[in-house]
């Protein structure tokens, strides 16, 4: 004997099974094959459901949407299938395996997204609901505006030349009075005390004032005697 019809001949045959065996494995097969075409005529006859249920909805012009009761995924891509084939929008709302449902919408009466993210939350939705929730949104729209307004006023605003109005944000009114009083601005002299700008003489003391300082000039320029320049 080779080698490999000993290795063959110490092996452990194959279990034998008993012909009760076989009729067991056979029914099973049987009630399995049973059970999937149940299944599958069950489908064929919801898609048929389906389809006449959207085939009505279409055809009354009154209906905007329709909601299906919860149920399983199989049933509920069965659906979806036939909605497409019939250009209708389809969408699940709800928990999985809860209260999982679909809900149809006819094309020209599409959904809005304030309507699908509330059915969405699990809330009612309702005309009443929608408007409200329009005049929330062109309120909150209203408020960001005036906000951003009143940011672009306070970011351009310029201050008068006057020290009064130029100031007083920072350092209060009164103290800008002050300011004020004690400061002039002006182009030609620039910001000093208002007293080294104005003259408080009068006409006839100034015009003494300018006489005694031209005879200042005048004796000043005549020249000395030879005497008196040896003198000194």
């Amino acid at each position: 004997m080779d080698l490999l019809g000993s290795i063959l001949s110490s092996m452990d045959k194959p279990p034998s099974i008993s012909d009760k065996q076989k009729a067991l494995i056979k029914k099973q097969k049987e009630e399995h094959e049973k059970r999937k075409k149940a299944d599958a005529e069950k489908l064929k006859k919801f898609k048929e459901h389906v389809e006449e249920r959207i085939d009505k909805f279409l055809k009354d012009d009154a209906a905007k949407e329709y909601k299906f009761p919860p149920m399983d995924n199989v049933f509920r891509s069965v659906i979806h299938d036939v909605a497409e084939v019939a250009n209708v929008w389809a969408y699940s709302f709800g928990e999985e395996g809860v209260d999982r449902y679909i809900m149809l919408f006819k094309r020209e009466h599409a959904p809005s997204e304030d309507q699908l993210n509330t059915l969405r939350r699990g809330d009612e939705w309702n005309e009443e609901v929608g408007k409200r929730m329009q005049e929330d949104r062109k309120r909150v729209a209203q408020e960001e505006q005036q906000l951003a307004m009143s940011k672009k006023k306070k970011d351009n605003f310029v201050p008068t030349t006057f020290y009064k109005d130029k100031y007083q944000h920072l350092i209060g009114k009164d103290a800008a009075l002050q300011a004020a009083r004690k400061t002039e601005a002006n182009s030609s002299y620039g910001c000093v005390p208002s007293e080294n700008k104005k003259d408080q003489r009068s006409i006839e003391q100034t015009l003494a004032d300018i006489r005694a300082k031209k005879r200042k000039l005048d004796t000043t320029n005549i020249p000395a005697k030879p005497d008196e320049a040896v003198t000194k």
